[in-house]
């Protein structure tokens, strides 16, 4: 597959208010009339997360993803795979709490510099480049109090001098040569079930059933909602966003039978420690 010329032009932020914060152009600059496409679609949507994740224009594409109640707007002029566009913005989402330990509206103007000098090196005319946290603070150093009144006086920059050694590493996310007293090792099993809900009218109660796992002991979620004090009655059947986490259970039943490390000369402890996590999903009442 021949890949464009550029795949990212611009990028937008946009805040919860409709307005955008901070913009950032490849190569040729975009006006930002081209975002009405995406406030249109956005008044549109009953809720934020309702937004069409990519809205075509007459000359470009819009991908965004939401997060932390600020949208990520990236303007592409030619077709391209969405999703990888959405994997690079969310992996910029990911950086900047990384980098400022919140990813906020806030933060972002007060780090205005640093955001731009991490988005000119995770994109290099329009394709991702590096996009690994290691890599990245070896490039650019994270902000600091003392750093930033050093920057002011000085008039210098985050950005190092030299290449970062991650890039020699065959792990990218690792650095090359590091070593640790504790050594841990994290294993991830990641398992989907799906369940069905039921809602009692008359008890306003809403039950989710997940499967036939145990049919002695079927688990089961129940909870209620409310409105807040004050609040006035919807019209309509309001649509319920869940999710939930349930520590040390594996509602499927699936167990770790065993644990082996190899290449290492010592005697590892092997610990295991389960959660069940629910992705995101609506309830339409």
């Amino acid at each position: 597959m021949q890949l464009p010329a550029k795949m990212i032009h611009s990028l937008f932020l946009v805040n919860s208010s409709g307005d955008i914060f901070l913009e950032k152009h490849w190569k040729s600059v975009v006006s930002r009339s081209v975002c009405d496409y995406f406030f249109e679609a956005q008044e549109r949507a009953s809720e934020p997360e309702n937004v069409p994740p990519v809205i075509p224009t007459p000359h470009h594409y819009l991908i965004s993803v939401l997060r932390h109640r600020i949208y990520f707007v990236a303007v592409i002029q030619s077709e391209v795979p969405p999703l990888f566009v959405i994997e690079f913005l969310h992996r910029v989402v990911d950086t900047f709490q990384d980098y400022f330990g919140v990813c906020t509206e806030a933060a972002i103007k007060d780090n205005v510099v640093v955001v731009y000098e991490l988005l000119e090196e995770m994109l290099d005319n329009g394709f991702p480049l590096a996009t690994e946290s290691n890599i990245l603070k070896e490039l650019i150093k994270p902000p600091t109090i003392l750093r930033t009144v050093v920057n002011t006086i000085t008039g210098s920059t985050n950005v190092g001098e030299q290449l970062p050694t991650g890039q020699l590493s065959v792990v990218p996310w690792r650095r090359t040569g590091v070593k640790y007293t504790n050594n841990e090792a994290y294993f991830d099993v990641v398992e989907e079930i799906d369940g069905t809900y039921n809602f009692d009218p008359v008890t306003k109660l809403l039950s989710w059933d997940v499967g036939k796992i145990n049919p002695q002991k079927l688990p089961s979620l129940k909870g209620s909602m409310s409105l807040q004090a004050g609040a006035s009655k919807p019209d309509e059947n309001p649509t319920i966003n869940i999710q939930f986490k349930i520590q040390q259970s594996a509602l499927s039943g699936l167990k770790v039978n065993r644990l082996d490390m190899y290449g290492e000369k010592y005697k590892p402890f092997k610990g295991i420690k389960y959660m069940t996590k629910a992705g995101k999903f609506q309830v339409r009442t």
